[in-house]
Protein backbone atom coordinates (compact mmCIF):
# COMPACT_ATOMS: atom_id res chain seq x y z
CA UNK A 1 0.00 0.00 0.00
CA UNK A 2 1.47 3.44 -1.02
CA UNK A 3 1.68 6.00 1.75
CA UNK A 4 0.04 9.05 1.43
CA UNK A 5 1.66 12.49 1.23
CA UNK A 6 2.67 13.55 4.42
CA UNK A 7 4.94 15.38 7.10
CA UNK A 8 6.68 13.32 9.70
CA UNK A 9 4.35 13.60 12.95
CA UNK A 10 1.17 15.59 11.94
CA UNK A 11 -1.32 13.03 11.69
CA UNK A 12 -3.50 15.25 13.95
CA UNK A 13 -3.87 18.30 12.30
CA UNK A 14 -6.39 21.13 10.39
CA UNK A 15 -4.41 20.32 6.85
CA UNK A 16 -4.80 18.12 4.47
CA UNK A 17 -1.54 16.70 3.43
CA UNK A 18 -2.91 15.03 0.00
CA UNK A 19 -4.62 17.90 -1.01
CA UNK A 20 -1.57 19.58 -3.15
CA UNK A 21 -2.58 23.23 -2.23
CA UNK A 22 -1.83 22.59 1.68
CA UNK A 23 2.14 21.98 -0.07
CA UNK A 24 2.01 26.46 -0.93
CA UNK A 25 5.07 28.33 -0.03
CA UNK A 26 2.89 29.48 2.96
CA UNK A 27 1.60 26.39 4.45
CA UNK A 28 4.56 24.61 3.87
CA UNK A 29 6.85 27.33 5.54
CA UNK A 30 4.61 26.64 9.14
CA UNK A 31 3.74 22.98 8.48
CA UNK A 32 7.39 21.65 7.99
CA UNK A 33 9.02 23.25 10.65
CA UNK A 34 6.62 21.84 13.11
CA UNK A 35 7.29 18.30 11.55
CA UNK A 36 10.94 19.54 11.82
CA UNK A 37 10.32 19.64 16.01
CA UNK A 38 8.48 16.07 15.91
CA UNK A 39 11.72 14.82 13.57
CA UNK A 40 14.25 16.34 16.14
CA UNK A 41 12.42 15.05 19.29
CA UNK A 42 12.06 11.19 17.66
CA UNK A 43 16.33 11.81 18.10
CA UNK A 44 16.07 12.65 21.05
CA UNK A 45 17.71 16.43 20.24
CA UNK A 46 16.05 19.52 22.02
CA UNK A 47 15.66 23.10 20.49
CA UNK A 48 18.27 25.97 20.63
CA UNK A 49 16.10 28.26 22.97
CA UNK A 50 17.47 32.05 23.50
CA UNK A 51 16.39 33.04 26.37
CA UNK A 52 17.42 35.00 29.36
CA UNK A 53 19.06 32.97 32.20
CA UNK A 54 19.64 35.52 35.40
CA UNK A 55 19.43 38.72 33.31
CA UNK A 56 21.33 37.84 30.40
CA UNK A 57 20.67 36.38 27.03
CA UNK A 58 21.83 33.31 26.58
CA UNK A 59 21.61 29.87 24.28
CA UNK A 60 20.80 27.09 26.07
CA UNK A 61 18.51 23.95 25.41
CA UNK A 62 14.68 23.38 25.44
CA UNK A 63 13.03 19.87 24.90
CA UNK A 64 10.16 19.67 22.43
CA UNK A 65 7.60 18.84 24.56
CA UNK A 66 8.21 21.46 26.13
CA UNK A 67 8.45 23.19 23.49
CA UNK A 68 5.03 21.96 21.72
CA UNK A 69 3.35 22.12 25.71
CA UNK A 70 3.20 18.30 25.10
CA UNK A 71 4.64 15.04 23.90
CA UNK A 72 4.46 15.97 20.23
CA UNK A 73 4.11 13.00 18.89
CA UNK A 74 1.53 11.73 21.34
CA UNK A 75 -1.46 9.81 19.60
CA UNK A 76 -3.92 13.33 21.41
CA UNK A 77 -1.29 15.83 19.96
CA UNK A 78 -3.45 18.12 17.62
CA UNK A 79 -1.25 20.77 15.60
CA UNK A 80 -3.90 23.78 14.20
CA UNK A 81 -2.33 25.72 11.97
CA UNK A 82 -3.39 30.37 11.41
CA UNK A 83 -5.51 29.04 14.64
CA UNK A 84 -6.04 32.05 17.52
CA UNK A 85 -5.01 30.84 21.36
CA UNK A 86 -8.11 31.11 23.06
CA UNK A 87 -7.52 31.86 26.42
CA UNK A 88 -5.76 35.07 25.05
CA UNK A 89 -9.06 36.06 24.01
CA UNK A 90 -10.19 37.83 27.41
CA UNK A 91 -6.61 40.00 27.22
CA UNK A 92 -7.69 42.05 23.70
CA UNK A 93 -10.59 44.11 22.62
CA UNK A 94 -12.29 42.86 19.18
CA UNK A 95 -10.65 39.98 17.15
CA UNK A 96 -8.11 37.81 18.17
CA UNK A 97 -5.65 37.68 16.33
CA UNK A 98 -4.61 34.11 14.44
CA UNK A 99 -0.85 32.61 14.57
CA UNK A 100 0.92 30.52 12.83
CA UNK A 101 0.62 27.39 15.56
CA UNK A 102 -1.93 26.47 18.12
CA UNK A 103 -0.92 22.92 19.99
CA UNK A 104 -4.01 21.01 21.72
CA UNK A 105 -5.34 18.09 22.41
CA UNK A 106 -7.21 15.95 19.38
CA UNK A 107 -9.38 14.29 21.87
CA UNK A 108 -10.37 18.52 23.49
CA UNK A 109 -9.38 20.77 20.94
CA UNK A 110 -10.12 23.76 23.68
CA UNK A 111 -6.99 22.11 25.69
CA UNK A 112 -4.63 24.35 23.99
CA UNK A 113 -0.95 24.08 25.23
CA UNK A 114 1.10 26.09 23.11
CA UNK A 115 0.72 29.50 20.31
CA UNK A 116 3.92 29.67 18.37
CA UNK A 117 4.66 32.38 15.73
CA UNK A 118 7.31 30.76 13.12
CA UNK A 119 9.34 31.51 10.75
CA UNK A 120 11.47 29.24 8.60
CA UNK A 121 14.47 31.26 7.61
CA UNK A 122 17.50 30.95 5.29
CA UNK A 123 21.27 30.52 5.98
CA UNK A 124 22.97 32.69 5.14
CA UNK A 125 20.92 35.75 3.92
CA UNK A 126 21.90 38.19 1.78
CA UNK A 127 23.56 40.44 3.85
CA UNK A 128 26.23 37.90 4.95
CA UNK A 129 26.29 35.07 2.23
CA UNK A 130 29.65 37.02 1.39
CA UNK A 131 31.00 36.77 4.85
CA UNK A 132 32.82 33.80 6.27
CA UNK A 133 30.59 30.53 6.94
CA UNK A 134 31.42 31.17 10.59
CA UNK A 135 29.52 34.74 10.15
CA UNK A 136 26.64 33.38 8.53
CA UNK A 137 23.33 34.75 9.63
CA UNK A 138 19.70 34.78 8.82
CA UNK A 139 17.17 37.16 8.21
CA UNK A 140 14.26 37.11 10.38
CA UNK A 141 10.92 39.28 9.39
CA UNK A 142 7.85 39.56 12.01
CA UNK A 143 4.60 40.94 11.84
CA UNK A 144 2.27 42.98 13.75
CA UNK A 145 0.56 40.00 15.06
CA UNK A 146 3.78 38.62 16.93
CA UNK A 147 3.97 41.55 18.87
CA UNK A 148 0.58 41.11 20.34
CA UNK A 149 1.47 37.14 21.44
CA UNK A 150 4.47 38.71 22.60
CA UNK A 151 3.01 41.08 24.84
CA UNK A 152 -0.13 39.07 25.76
CA UNK A 153 2.31 36.20 27.09
CA UNK A 154 4.41 38.25 28.66
CA UNK A 155 1.62 39.75 30.50
CA UNK A 156 -0.12 36.50 30.84
CA UNK A 157 2.61 35.12 32.76
CA UNK A 158 4.13 37.93 34.89
CA UNK A 159 0.73 40.42 35.60
CA UNK A 160 2.02 41.55 39.06
CA UNK A 161 5.24 42.11 37.93
CA UNK A 162 4.07 44.02 34.23
CA UNK A 163 1.78 45.79 36.57
CA UNK A 164 3.65 46.98 39.07
CA UNK A 165 6.17 48.18 36.79
CA UNK A 166 4.17 50.54 34.99
CA UNK A 167 2.45 51.86 37.91
CA UNK A 168 5.73 53.01 38.94
CA UNK A 169 6.38 54.20 35.53
CA UNK A 170 6.84 58.14 35.32
CA UNK A 171 7.03 57.92 31.39
CA UNK A 172 4.62 60.66 30.27
CA UNK A 173 3.60 61.94 26.14
CA UNK A 174 0.97 64.09 25.20
CA UNK A 175 0.75 63.01 21.70
CA UNK A 176 1.88 59.68 20.95
CA UNK A 177 0.86 59.74 17.02
CA UNK A 178 3.83 62.62 16.87
CA UNK A 179 6.96 60.87 16.12
CA UNK A 180 9.48 63.48 17.71
CA UNK A 181 7.30 63.36 21.00
CA UNK A 182 7.74 59.64 21.17
CA UNK A 183 11.34 59.66 20.24
CA UNK A 184 12.39 62.18 23.04
CA UNK A 185 10.79 58.98 25.95
CA UNK A 186 12.15 56.22 24.02
CA UNK A 187 15.22 55.96 26.12
CA UNK A 188 12.88 55.90 29.17
CA UNK A 189 10.76 53.39 27.51
CA UNK A 190 13.49 50.78 26.61
CA UNK A 191 15.17 51.18 30.10
CA UNK A 192 11.77 50.51 31.35
CA UNK A 193 11.60 47.04 28.84
CA UNK A 194 14.68 45.88 29.86
CA UNK A 195 13.81 45.93 33.49
CA UNK A 196 11.35 43.55 32.64
CA UNK A 197 13.49 41.27 30.31
CA UNK A 198 16.44 41.37 32.59
CA UNK A 199 14.33 40.79 35.84
CA UNK A 200 15.51 37.39 37.68
CA UNK A 201 11.73 36.74 38.74
CA UNK A 202 10.12 36.87 35.70
CA UNK A 203 8.67 33.85 34.06
CA UNK A 204 9.09 33.09 30.43
CA UNK A 205 7.57 30.96 27.79
CA UNK A 206 8.31 30.35 23.82
CA UNK A 207 6.63 32.34 21.43
CA UNK A 208 8.57 31.86 18.33
CA UNK A 209 10.23 29.30 16.22
CA UNK A 210 12.81 29.99 14.00
CA UNK A 211 13.96 26.56 12.14
CA UNK A 212 17.21 27.45 9.44
CA UNK A 213 18.07 26.25 6.08
CA UNK A 214 21.28 26.23 4.92
CA UNK A 215 22.55 26.19 1.84
CA UNK A 216 25.87 26.68 -0.23
CA UNK A 217 26.40 30.40 0.26
CA UNK A 218 23.20 31.78 -1.98
CA UNK A 219 23.58 29.24 -4.14
CA UNK A 220 20.28 26.93 -3.99
CA UNK A 221 21.99 23.80 -2.94
CA UNK A 222 21.45 22.52 0.65
CA UNK A 223 24.80 21.62 2.66
CA UNK A 224 24.93 18.79 4.10
CA UNK A 225 24.38 19.91 7.54
CA UNK A 226 21.40 21.99 6.99
CA UNK A 227 18.49 21.73 9.14
CA UNK A 228 18.12 23.09 12.97
CA UNK A 229 15.70 24.57 15.26
CA UNK A 230 15.85 27.45 17.49
CA UNK A 231 13.11 28.65 19.54
CA UNK A 232 12.73 32.48 21.31
CA UNK A 233 11.74 32.81 24.66
CA UNK A 234 9.47 35.72 25.19
CA UNK A 235 11.85 37.31 27.59
CA UNK A 236 14.61 36.79 24.99
CA UNK A 237 12.53 38.19 22.28
CA UNK A 238 11.33 41.41 24.37
CA UNK A 239 15.15 41.66 25.01
CA UNK A 240 16.33 41.26 21.13
CA UNK A 241 13.50 44.17 20.33
CA UNK A 242 14.25 46.44 22.84
CA UNK A 243 18.46 46.15 21.82
CA UNK A 244 17.69 46.39 18.06
CA UNK A 245 15.11 49.65 18.76
CA UNK A 246 17.90 52.16 19.52
CA UNK A 247 17.02 55.59 18.87
CA UNK A 248 18.69 57.02 15.48
CA UNK A 249 18.98 60.56 14.84
CA UNK A 250 16.74 63.41 14.36
CA UNK A 251 13.14 62.58 14.09
CA UNK A 252 13.43 59.24 12.13
CA UNK A 253 11.13 56.48 13.77
CA UNK A 254 12.61 52.74 12.33
CA UNK A 255 10.34 49.85 12.47
CA UNK A 256 12.15 48.54 15.36
CA UNK A 257 12.10 51.90 17.00
CA UNK A 258 8.26 51.32 16.18
CA UNK A 259 7.88 47.99 17.49
CA UNK A 260 9.49 48.89 20.72
CA UNK A 261 7.10 51.76 21.12
CA UNK A 262 4.06 49.28 20.05
CA UNK A 263 5.13 46.64 23.14
CA UNK A 264 5.76 49.47 25.43
CA UNK A 265 1.54 50.55 24.71
CA UNK A 266 0.24 47.13 24.65
CA UNK A 267 2.11 46.41 27.98
CA UNK A 268 0.87 49.61 29.46
CA UNK A 269 -2.62 48.84 28.28
CA UNK A 270 -2.30 45.08 29.57
CA UNK A 271 -1.12 46.77 32.98
CA UNK A 272 -4.12 49.87 33.67
CA UNK A 273 -7.24 47.48 32.05
CA UNK A 274 -5.66 43.61 31.56
CA UNK A 275 -7.25 44.68 27.77
CA UNK A 276 -5.59 45.93 25.02
CA UNK A 277 -6.97 47.22 21.56
CA UNK A 278 -4.08 46.13 19.89
CA UNK A 279 -5.12 46.64 15.98
CA UNK A 280 -5.32 50.26 17.16
CA UNK A 281 -2.79 50.34 18.55
CA UNK A 282 -0.61 48.97 15.30
CA UNK A 283 -2.73 51.67 13.21
CA UNK A 284 -2.79 55.32 15.16
CA UNK A 285 1.08 54.43 15.76
CA UNK A 286 2.26 53.57 12.33
CA UNK A 287 4.31 56.97 12.41
CA UNK A 288 4.05 57.04 8.30
CA UNK A 289 5.44 53.69 7.58
CA UNK A 290 3.41 50.86 6.38
CA UNK A 291 1.79 48.17 8.81
CA UNK A 292 2.84 44.88 6.91
CA UNK A 293 5.82 44.02 9.32
CA UNK A 294 6.75 44.90 12.38
CA UNK A 295 10.65 44.63 11.42
CA UNK A 296 12.96 43.06 9.83
CA UNK A 297 16.37 42.12 11.03
CA UNK A 298 19.37 41.24 8.98
CA UNK A 299 21.24 38.21 9.59
CA UNK A 300 24.43 40.75 10.70
CA UNK A 301 21.83 41.91 12.97
CA UNK A 302 20.62 38.22 14.14
CA UNK A 303 23.89 36.29 14.10
CA UNK A 304 24.98 38.21 17.21
CA UNK A 305 21.96 36.48 19.20
CA UNK A 306 21.90 33.09 17.16
CA UNK A 307 25.46 32.56 17.54
CA UNK A 308 26.68 28.85 17.94
CA UNK A 309 28.02 25.85 16.57
CA UNK A 310 24.78 24.38 15.85
CA UNK A 311 24.06 27.60 13.13
CA UNK A 312 27.22 26.79 11.67
CA UNK A 313 26.80 22.95 11.39
CA UNK A 314 23.17 22.42 11.81
CA UNK A 315 22.41 18.84 13.05
CA UNK A 316 19.95 17.62 10.57
CA UNK A 317 21.69 16.17 7.53
CA UNK A 318 20.12 16.97 4.19
CA UNK A 319 19.60 13.36 3.73
CA UNK A 320 17.32 13.24 6.43
CA UNK A 321 15.02 15.42 5.06
CA UNK A 322 13.11 12.25 2.95
CA UNK A 323 12.46 11.14 6.67
CA UNK A 324 10.24 14.50 7.24
CA UNK A 325 8.92 14.70 3.89
CA UNK A 326 6.84 11.47 3.24
CA UNK A 327 4.59 9.65 0.94
CA UNK A 328 6.02 11.87 -2.03
CA UNK A 329 5.41 15.01 -0.79
CA UNK A 330 7.82 16.75 -2.49
CA UNK A 331 6.17 15.80 -5.70
CA UNK A 332 3.23 18.59 -4.67
CA UNK A 333 5.87 21.32 -3.79
CA UNK A 334 5.69 24.27 -6.09
CA UNK A 335 7.90 26.72 -5.46
CA UNK A 336 7.75 30.38 -7.00
CA UNK A 337 8.73 30.28 -10.46
CA UNK A 338 11.44 32.98 -10.50
CA UNK A 339 13.30 33.70 -14.02
CA UNK A 340 16.55 34.22 -12.16
CA UNK A 341 16.31 31.14 -10.49
CA UNK A 342 15.74 29.63 -13.66
CA UNK A 343 19.20 31.49 -14.76
CA UNK A 344 20.76 30.00 -11.72
CA UNK A 345 19.68 26.80 -12.10
CA UNK A 346 20.45 26.41 -15.72
CA UNK A 347 24.48 26.98 -16.21
CA UNK A 348 24.27 25.51 -19.44
CA UNK A 349 22.56 28.35 -21.49
CA UNK A 350 25.77 30.20 -21.34
CA UNK A 351 28.63 28.02 -21.85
Amino acid sequence: MTASPGLYGLVNTNRDFTDAETWGKNQFNSSFPTALGCYMHSKGLKANYLNMVDGSFQISEIAIDVLYGQDPLSQDVLYAFESAFVQLQPLVIGRLPNTDLVVSSNSNPSDQSRALEIKLTALPDKATSLLAESEYGSELVVRPDTIFYLCATLFEDNRQEVKELFEASTIMVDDWTEPSEVLAVLPDIRELLYILSKSLTAVQSPVLMQPVWKTQGQTPLLTDHCLDLFAWSSLGFLDFIVDIGEGGVGDTMTRSMRTVVWVYKVLEELASNSKTNFSSIVDELSFNTKNDKAFAASGRITKRYMAHENLTKPRIKKEEIKNIVTGGGQNYLSPERRFDAILVNSPEIFS
